[in-house]
């Protein structure tokens, strides 16, 4: 169902992929948005229990274009140095297929609501958190991505022997 990469050497584990995606803080959403036109939205995230989390506001763009069909892409680059002696870059990305749906329940909407709050503002206390969780819930929405397929890939100059 999804296409082999086809420089297989470059490819990299399960385990470093999950790596790049727990020291990510953005990537990039890819959605199919109004009219058939492809919608790639920059979006922090947190990834947890193999599952990708983003927030959003109730109405808009993103969410609208989930609602009308929850497959997606999504695109995390960990490096990216361009050495232009050579003419190339040396990168390390992932990329992920999988659907995303509105999280309903409170209870977990909450929960994946401090995850985000505790990998982006690591430096504050849970009252803190709680406080803005608390400040935005009304106008908040939580996206869950469910991943269905996952790879990444490195230039062959990064690849550990």
């Amino acid at each position: 169902m999804f296409r082999d990469m086809r420089r297989k050497r470059q490819a990299m584990s399960k385990e470093d992929c999950e790596a790049v995606l727990h020291r990510g803080s953005s990537g990039v959403l890819a959605l199919y948005g109004d009219e058939g036109y492809p919608y790639a939205v920059p979006l922090s995230y947190a990834y947890e229990d193999g599952n990708l989390y983003f927030h959003c506001a109730r109405s808009g763009h993103k969410l609208d274009a989930v609602l009308r069909n929850e497959k997606a892409s999504f695109c995390v680059i960990d490096q990216d140095e361009v050495v232009p002696e050579a003419y190339t870059t040396h990168f390390r990305s992932v990329i992920l297929f999988g659907r995303v749906s509105p999280v309903e329940e409170e209870g977990e909407k909450k929960r994946i609501l401090e995850i985000l709050a505790c990998k982006y503002a690591p430096e504050h206390t849970k009252e803190q958190h709680d406080e803005a969780i608390r400040a935005e819930w009304a106008g908040v929405c939580v996206l869950k991505f469910e991943i269905d397929h996952m790879s990444g890939k490195q230039a062959k100059e990064l690849i550990r022997s």
